[in-house]
C-alpha cells in the first residue's frame, strides 16, 4: 500500500493548487484597458501619465505604493498600513495631492489592491487604464523602478517598522 507521508505530518504537507485552478475571489471590473490609453502616455510626450504598483514587506500587511511618471521618471512613494484596496487607494490619493492638476492618467497593476482605484477618476478626473493580465512589460517603467527600490527595501524587510520619513 502506498502511503502519502505528507498527510501524516502535523500540517499535512504544503497544499498546492492544480494548474487549472483559477482564483474566484472577487474579479475587478476593468473599464479601461491599456490599449485605450492616450498616445501621449504611450509615447512619453508629456508629464502626468503615471504607472502604479505596490512593493510588499515581510509580513504582507504594510506595503509601499509607488507612482512613476512615464516621461520624467519622477517617483512618488507612500506607505499603506494594509494592502487593502481602501488603504492603497487612500495612499494613491495622498500622492496625487502632492502634484495637483498634474495627473493625466494612471496605469496601475491589476492586483486586487487597486480594485477601488477607479474612484480616483471621480475624485480627481484622472482616468485609470489597466494592463493585460500577466503583462508586466506594459508597465516597464514602474517595474524597473520597483527593482531599484528593492536595493533600499530588500525582500524580507518589515515595512511595519519603517517610518514614513525613511520612505
Amino acid at each position: 500500500k502506498i502511503i502519502d507521508l505528507g498527510q501524516l505530518l502535523r500540517h499535512h504537507g504544503k497544499s498546492r493548487h492544480n494548474k487549472a485552478y483559477q482564483e474566484k475571489r472577487g474579479k475587478i471590473p476593468i473599464p479601461n484597458k491599456i490599449h485605450d490609453r492616450p498616445r501621449e502616455a504611450d509615447n512619453r510626450v508629456e508629464i502626468g501619465h503615471w504607472e502604479g504598483d505596490t512593493v510588499l514587506g515581510k509580513s504582507g500587511k504594510a506595503c509601499v505604493v509607488t507612482l512613476v511618471d512615464r516621461k520624467s521618471r519622477y517617483l512618488l512613494i507612500g506607505k499603506a498600513a494594509k494592502r487593502t484596496s481602501e488603504a492603497v487607494t487612500d495612499t494613491v490619493s495622498d500622492l496625487m495631492k502632492l502634484w495637483p492638476g498634474r495627473s493625466l492618467t494612471i496605469t496601475p497593476d491589476r492586483g486586487k489592491e487597486f480594485a477601488k482605484v477607479q474612484c480616483l477618476t471621480d475624485k480627481f478626473g484622472t482616468p485609470c487604464y489597466f494592463p493585460d493580465p500577466h503583462s508586466p512589460w506594459q508597465r516597464g517603467t514602474n517595474e524597473n523602478t520597483n527593482g531599484l527600490l528593492r536595493e533600499y527595501l530588500p525582500k524580507g524587510t518589515d515595512l511595519d517598522s519603517i517610518t514614513d520619513r525613511r520612505i
